[in-house]
């Protein structure tokens, strides 16, 4: 996670994923399971949300939660198969790896998308043309 901020009375948890990397809570209130990959013991209630700061830019609100500080993983459970084929690239974020869990194994069968993944397609030199 990136941060915490308290406001208008509510915890949040900031964290590096939100509705560009998982659509699924924001547009059909989907529930997925978020816990701290090394947890603490303590708990708090918090909405963890997104860094692109839209309404809809969130993984889960009002959630019990392990009590997350700057700097600690989040696992988002149980993604599913339509989680990265929704993915976007809105706000110029990269779409996130795809690792793919089997019990104790795993590997990352889609990488994160780099700043050149971005642009590969951008020309920059458009050949102007007359209608």
């Amino acid at each position: 996670m990136l941060y915490r901020k308290r406001s208008g009375g509510k915890e949040f948890i900031i964290a590096d994923a939100g509705m560009t990397d998982l659509l699924r809570p924001s547009h059909y209130n989907a529930f997925h399971r978020i816990e701290a990959v090394n947890p603490t013991g303590r708990t708090t209630v918090a909405d963890v949300v997104g860094p692109i700061c839209e309404s809809g830019d969130f993984l889960a609100l009002d959630r019990q939660i392990d009590d997350a500080q700057p700097g600690d993983l989040l696992a988002v459970q149980s993604t599913g198969a339509y989680g990265f084929v929704m993915a976007s690239n809105y706000n110029a974020r990269p779409r996130p790896a795809e690792v793919l869990v089997d019990g104790a194994r795993f590997a990352v069968i889609t990488r994160r998308e780099s700043y050149d993944d971005l642009v590969r397609n951008d020309d920059n030199s458009p050949a102007w043309r007359n209608s």
